[in-house]
């Protein structure tokens, strides 16, 4: 079962350049009835991974735009720690509900996006498009084709990294879904390197928010059941990469969404009958 909740994962990376501990976190907990806190460090773990393997072809292609990848991420590092320790202290039944809120906010974009934007969703799913379909955003591309670093661009970039920190650390989600949209509103980027760009933050920002719940006094890591989720992760990852152009479109971006409300839903409402977060 383990291998099939990092099959999961996989497979939303594979398909979106998102994370997908959004999933992974309320399916460890519904099915190997893990407690939250323990889900949200072993998602974390586990998406880091398979971002990392992701990170590697990304980085030969030379998708990944350095300056926004290490504003974003830095901030994005900085907090993850923060939130972590914000969420070892919040009551487990606030922390699922404040988890499903957000899976519901997150659903409820990706099925917007299908109806006010449906080319956008076979872009992200496949991970190719129009390099030149750029919009009007906060960082620009200099004529010498580098990346703007004013001080205007640079804090936007980290600015969003402290938001996507905070809710990887407190939620054990990756920030995929926020990471992308928000390159594509504040930089002069293509989709294809805002993916590829997102990856790279996802497994820095992961990784940050799994060495703090491994290192806090008040958590447990199985290590085994890492280690069978990112190899069910990796596998995941692969074969979406490789269905990605055949499936990809705003059928499937609404599948996600819908699938993300279940199973969310489910989850909350099994922990609230049972009495046990």
């Amino acid at each position: 079962m383990s291998v099939m909740i990092g099959l999961v994962i996989g497979l939303v990376l594979g398909l979106t350049g998102a994370g997908g501990s959004i999933f992974a976190v309320p399916l460890l907990m519904l099915l190997l009835g893990l407690p939250i806190n323990d889900a949200i460090g072993i998602a974390l773990g586990a998406v880091a991974v398979s971002a990392f393997i992701g990170t590697l072809s990304n980085w030969r292609a030379q998708y990944i735009l350095w300056v926004p990848a290490v504003a974003l991420g830095l901030g994005g590092a900085l907090v993850a720690p923060i939130g972590k320790h914000l969420g070892n202290q919040v009551p487990p039944i606030l922390l699922l509900i404040g988890f499903c809120a957000l899976a519901f906010i997150i659903a409820g974009i990706m099925w917007r996006q299908t109806v006010t934007a449906p080319g956008l969703a076979n872009v992200v799913r496949s991970g190719h498009g129009d390099e030149n379909d750029l919009i009007q955003p906060i960082c620009r591309f200099s004529p010498e084709d580098q990346f703007d670093t004013s001080p205007k661009c640079i804090a936007a970039l980290t600015g969003c990294g402290l938001v996507v920190g905070l809710l990887s650390g407190l939620f054990g989600v990756g920030g995929g879904f926020l990471i992308v949209p928000a390159l594509l509103f504040i930089t002069q980027v293509s989709m294809r390197q805002a993916v590829a760009t997102s990856m790279l933050i996802i497994c820095v920002i992961g990784s940050i928010g799994f060495v703090s719940f491994a290192c806090s006094s008040s958590s447990t890591v199985d290590w085994l059941l890492l280690a069978k989720v990112c190899v069910g992760g990796l596998l995941g990852m692969l074969g979406g990469r490789l269905i990605a152009d055949k499936i990809a479109g705003p059928q499937l971006q609404k599948v996600f969404a819908l699938a993300l409300i279940a199973i969310a839903a489910i989850t909350l409402v099994n922990k609230l009958i049972n009495g046990v977060i």
